[in-house]
C-alpha cells in the first residue's frame, strides 16, 4: 500500500509503484511471478496520491526454505521500502479471513467519544503514533488506514441573500456541479456510432478560485445574478473522507506484531499506550481483532465447561462424586506437556493450539479412566484392597495405555513435522496434542494410582 503527501500527483505516485514493481520482479524474482499495481487508490481510500500493488508469489513447492516464506518477503520488503522517502509504503500480507479486514495484524479504531472534533482526534492519533514508534520490539507496521487532510475549496453560499436575488438553491448546486464537474445531456449518433454530450465549464474558467465570480446563475425573473452576489470562497484543511465506529467519529489504525510476539500480545500493548491519550479519546478493535478479542474472553468459560462435562460424565459413569477427581488431576499433567512443546518450538498461543489443547484434555482424562475403571472393578466384584487393586489396574493396562498413546503420537507425528501450505496450523495443533499425550502417558502411569489411592482413602471407602 502506497501513501504520498497530500496533493501529490498521479505521476509522482506512478514512480513510487515503478521502484516497487523493480523491486520484487529484480530482488525477489525467485519468489514472485507478477505484480499487478493500482494507481489512485488504495484501503484507504482514493485519491491521486494513493496506490496498491498485488504481488503473486509462485507456487509454495517453488520457495522452498523459511527464507523465502511469505513473512521472510514481507520483511525484506519492508526494509526496502523504508528507504523510499518520497511517500509512506508498507508491505503485508492478506488476513487469514479475507472478509474480516484487509490486511494481517491488528485493526484498532480510535474514537472521539467526547465529540472533541476531528482536529482534537488527529492529534491524539499522531500521539498514538508516536508511542508506537517508541516500541519497534513489539509493534512493525503500524499506519493510519485513512486519508490525510488536504487543502480543500470551500463555497460558501448566502442562502437568505440568494433568495432575495431570485436565485433557487437548487439552480446553484446545479450550476457549481455542471460548471465544475459535468452534467449528461444525451446521446448521438456519429458514424454509426453512439456517443454521450456531457456539459461542463470550459478549462480556462475553472482553474482559479477566483474564476467562480465570473460564474452567473439565473434568476426566477430571468435576469442574470452573478455568484459574487451572494457567495464567497476560501481554502480550507480538512479531511476528504470522515470515519465513524459505532456511530462516532473514529480513526483506524492497522498494525503487526513483531516477529516472535503473538498478535494478543500487540492489541494488549495498544490497549495501553491508548489509555495513555486525553480524557474522551476511546478505542475499540474491529474485523478479526474484534473477533480474536472476543473468542480471548470466552476461553476460560469454554475450558471451565469442558472440564465440568467431563466431570460430570464421569460422577455418571462411577456414581460417585469423589473418584473422577482422580481422573482430572491427570489434566494438569497433559497440559504442561502440551505447553511445553509448544514454548520448545517457539509457537503462539493461537486457535489452533488451543483446539489441541481441548484435544489433549480429553486424551489425559482417557488414560487415567482405564486405570480408575479396572481398578474399581477389582474393589467391587473381586473384593481386593485398595492397594492392591490399584497395582493389579496399573500392570493390566500399563500395555493397552502404551500401545494406543504411541499409537495416537506416531498419528500426529505428521502434523508436528508437515511443511508447506498451512503448515502452521498443523505444526499447532499436532506439537501440542503430542507434547501432551507424552507428558500425560508417561506421567499418568506412576500420578494416576497415587490420585485414585489418595482421593479414595480421603472421601471413599476402601476394604
Amino acid at each position: 500500500m502506497v501513501t504520498l503527501p497530500a496533493g501529490a500527483t498521479q505521476a509522482r505516485t506512478e514512480k513510487i509503484m515503478d521502484q516497487i514493481t523493480n523491486y520484487y520482479l529484480t530482488h525477489e524474482s525467485a519468489n514472485v511471478e507478477s505484480v499487478f499495481t493500482v494507481n489512485g487508490f488504495s484501503f484507504s481510500g482514493k485519491g491521486q496520491n494513493n496506490g496498491l500493488a498485488f504481488v503473486r508469489l509462485k507456487d509454495w513447492d517453488k520457495r522452498p526454505g523459511k527464507e523465502n516464506e511469505v513473512t521472510a518477503i514481507v520483511g525484506r520488503a519492508t526494509r526496502a521500502f523504508s528507504k523510499i522517502h518520497d511517500g509512506m509504503v508498507f508491505a503485508f500480507n492478506l488476513p487469514a479471513i479475507t472478509e474480516l479486514g484487509t490486511a494481517t495484524g491488528f485493526d484498532f479504531e480510535l474514537i472521539d467519544q467526547a465529540s472533541l472534533g476531528h482536529n482534537a482526534l488527529t492529534q491524539a492519533r499522531n500521539q498514538l503514533l508516536g508511542m508506537i514508534s517508541k516500541r519497534p520490539d513489539m509493534l512493525v507496521r503500524v499506519r493510519p488506514n485513512g486519508l490525510e487532510d488536504t487543502p480543500q475549496f470551500k463555497l460558501e453560499v448566502d442562502q437568505e441573500k440568494a433568495q432575495s436575488l431570485g436565485v433557487s438553491i437548487s439552480d446553484i448546486n446545479q450550476t457549481i456541479a455542471t460548471g465544475l464537474g459535468s452534467t449528461y445531456v444525451n446521446d448521438f449518433i456519429d458514424h454509426g456510432r453512439v456517443k454521450k454530450v456531457y456539459l461542463q465549464g470550459r478549462a480556462s474558467s475553472r482553474m482559479l478560485p477566483q474564476d467562480i465570480n465570473s460564474w452567473y446563475v439565473r434568476g426566477s425573473s430571468g435576469q442574470m445574478v452573478p455568484f459574487s452576489a451572494f457567495a464567497s470562497a476560501r481554502w480550507i484543511y480538512g479531511s476528504p473522507r470522515l470515519e465513524r465506529y459505532n456511530g462516532l467519529p473514529s480513526m483506524e489504525i492497522l498494525g503487526e506484531a513483531t516477529p516472535g510476539k503473538s498478535t494478543g500480545e500487540a492489541m494488549l500493548l495498544m490497549e495501553d499506550l491508548a489509555t495513555k491519550l486525553p480524557s474522551g479519546i476511546g478505542f475499540d478493535w474491529t474485523g478479526m481483532s474484534y473477533q480474536e478479542r472476543l473468542s480471548g474472553n470466552q476461553a476460560p468459560a469454554l475450558y471451565a465447561i469442558s472440564l465440568l462435562v467431563v466431570f460430570l460424565c464421569l460422577a455418571a459413569l462411577y456414581e460417585s462424586w469423589s473418584i473422577p477427581f482422580s481422573v482430572m488431576l491427570v489434566v494438569p499433567l497433559g497440559v504442561i506437556g502440551a505447553l511445553l512443546a509448544a514454548t520448545l518450538r517457539g509457537l503462539n498461543n493461537d486457535v489452533y493450539f488451543q483446539v489441541g489443547l481441548l484435544t489433549t484434555i480429553g486424551l489425559s482424562a482417557k488414560n487415567a479412566i482405564l486405570i480408575v475403571e479396572f481398578a474399581k472393578d477389582l474393589m467391587d466384584k473381586e473384593g481386593k484392597g485398595l492397594i492392591e487393586a490399584t497395582l493389579d489396574a496399573v500392570r493390566m493396562r500399563l500395555r493397552p495405555i502404551l500401545m494406543t498413546s504411541l499409537a495416537f503420537i506416531l498419528g500426529v507425528m505428521p502434523l508436528v513435522i508437515s511443511s508447506g501450505a498451512g503448515s502452521g496450523a498443523q505444526n499447532a495443533v499436532g506439537t501440542g496434542v503430542m507434547g501432551g499425550m507424552v507428558s500425560a502417558t508417561l506421567l499418568a502411569v506412576f500420578f494416576v494410582p497415587v490420585f485414585f489411592v489418595v482421593i479414595s482413602r480421603r472421601f471413599g471407602k476402601s476394604k
